[in-house]
């Protein structure tokens, strides 16, 4: 494959000696609060702990969102399945939060999706019961997305050439949201930065400090050179997900688990149809298989099977990738579903309650602890909710016994609630700016303007304006991928990527697709390793 090589701009500084700045400066301060875990609770208490004007940082052992939070169903919707249990208060709550991250914090990082649930014969649920509930659901929402219905099999069919006819009698009709989860948490990581966060990827937690039996900050390793530094900290928060138990025993050996793992498997496969909405299909009383459109693909899953094993090894197996086909199968034609259409395969840990029971059945709910020596740990959440997630566990650190943030805080009730995420625009205006310019319009074309409105929103004319300074940063990463060189250098110098894997899985769409290839790797390695970059004029450094 033959790329343009890149010739950004130099930067007046190198991304090691960034990192060696964050590192010194982490090193130096006493912050009020050491957040560690940069995933979907991390980045929401980090962002949220900046606004109220807290002197914050947060680090992660790997990437932000490198685990679990990149690993989710992608969806941003209010809990269909929560109201069969009568959980109708967290489903209004959910359906809030949904609508407010799609119309103000971060339209355009979030979309709209229709799904389809069908009813077979001799399915768990009819009709009648789906009709109604997807009825109330759309209500809980105050009809903003429509009214819940039903339509015929023969309609349904007519939208959705993949979709199984056999036994199918009616499919339910309800409306929710989805997005790109990997960009939407560098988004918020971006937003903490802004509103003052140290924050830092790759920075393992070896050990806590502690004075008179309190835990007082973190040391740490950087994993990019092997450095060794610590921060103190009047407060540390553990928002390690998976890990979470092992950061407590850290603090406490003797510590119980508080939580259990539920492994998540999906399958992206290449569209063989049409895909237009989204098929969400009961398997049994409690579980829903999915078929998603999603990033030009057509996304699968999940599995919910309990997970004992090292977080940091969690795979999709040969067992996982045929159990989502063959339930995908309950819905979706054979020929979506030939193995040679598979893109790629990736795996989770959903981080529950601890308790007895399946974990199937097992409550989704936020566990907060605090350990013998007074770090707060936080585990469990999701995507849809992670702003009022944030909000309350800010909430519950300002009551802490002793006040350890004392009166630094702003009361967390004067937040402003819908602050949105750097770049938010509108998409169709975003690319239609861009394929209006005179000089970019022709070189990114339709494709990669959409795609680059879609994932930066107003920051994509960042990203045009690297293009526009050197043409040969528009040229395309993968010729089957509308993602362009440019958006390689954005994520090193703007996005605090560094490694392949960075760039590939949560920067950019390209491992998703099944396009990371070795010449796609090899490409985005000479990237990394030049090292500097233009900085986009008003873009706040990476490392703030």
């Amino acid at each position: 494959m033959n790329t343009p090589h890149p010739t950004a701009e130099p930067a007046a500084i190198t991304r090691a000696e960034r990192r060696a700045e964050t590192r010194q400066r982490l090193g130096e301060a006493t912050y009020d609060l050491l957040v560690i875990g940069g995933g979907i609770l991390g980045t929401s208490v980090t962002w949220h702990a900046a606004q109220s004007g807290l002197r914050v940082a947060m680090v992660d052992a790997g990437d932000f969102a490198g685990a679990t939070s990149s690993a989710s169903s992608k969806l941003v919707h209010g809990g269909l399945r929560y109201l069969q249990t009568g959980a109708v208060r967290l489903v209004a709550e959910n359906h809030h939060e949904r609508r407010v991250l799609a119309k103000d914090v971060a339209p355009h990082l979030v979309n709209p999706l229709t799904f389809y649930l069908p009813v077979y014969q001799g399915g768990p649920h009819g009709a009648a019961k789906l009709g109604a509930g997807v009825f109330a659901y759309s209500a809980l929402s105050a009809f903003g997305d429509g009214v819940g219905r039903v339509l015929s099999a023969k309609k349904a069919a007519a939208k959705v050439p993949g979709l199984r006819t056999e036994g199918l009698k009616a499919v339910a009709v309800y409306g929710d949201h989805q997005m790109n989860d990997a960009r939407v948490a560098v988004m918020t990581v971006r937003a903490a930065a802004e509103s003052g966060a140290t924050v830092l990827n790759h920075a393992e937690v070896t050990g806590l400090r502690k004075s008179a039996g309190r835990v007082t900050g973190a040391e740490l390793r950087d994993r990019r050179d092997g450095s060794e530094f610590g921060v103190n900290a009047r407060l540390v928060l553990n928002a390690t997900g998976p890990w979470v138990d092992h950061l407590r025993r850290m603090e406490d050996p003797g510590a119980a688990p508080s939580v259990r793992l539920s492994k998540g498997v999906h399958v992206v496969m290449r569209r063989a149809a049409p895909w237009p909405v989204a098929l969400a299909t009961p398997v049994d009383k409690y579980r829903i298989t999915f078929a998603l459109p999603w990033e030009d693909q057509l996304l699968l899953g999940t599995t919910d099977e309990t997970y004992e094993g090292d977080p940091g090894e969690v795979a999709a197996t040969e067992a996982d990738i045929a159990q989502i086909l063959d339930e995908a199968g309950h819905s979706v034609r054979d020929e979506q579903l030939d193995r040679d259409l598979m893109t790629y395969a990736f795996a989770g840990l959903r981080v529950l309650p601890g308790g007895p029971g399946g974990v199937a059945k097992a409550k989704r709910e936020t566990v907060v602890t605090e350990g013998a020596g007074g770090m707060l740990s936080v585990a469990g959440g999701k995507w849809t909710t992670y702003r009022h997630i944030g909000r309350t566990v800010l909430r519950k650190l300002a009551k802490l016994p002793g006040e350890p943030l004392g009166g630094e805080m702003e009361p967390v009730s004067d937040l402003v609630r819908r602050v949105p995420l750097p770049g938010v625009a509108r998409p169709n205006a975003v690319a239609h700016r861009l394929l209006s310019d005179p000089d970019l319009g022709e070189l990114l074309g339709p494709a990669t303007a959409g795609h680059l409105a879609s994932h930066y929103g107003s920051l994509a004319f960042d990203i045009a304006e690297l293009v526009r300074r050197d043409p040969a940063l528009g040229a395309r990463v993968h010729p089957d991928s509308p993602e362009i060189v440019a958006q390689l250098v954005y994520a090193r110098d703007h996005e605090w990527a560094e490694t392949e894997d960075d760039v590939l899985r949560r920067r950019t769409t390209l491992t998703i697709r099944g396009l990371d290839t070795p010449e796609v790797r090899e490409r985005v390695a000479e990237v990394l390793g030049r090292e500097g970059g233009a900085r986009a004029e008003g873009d706040a450094p990476p490392a703030a």
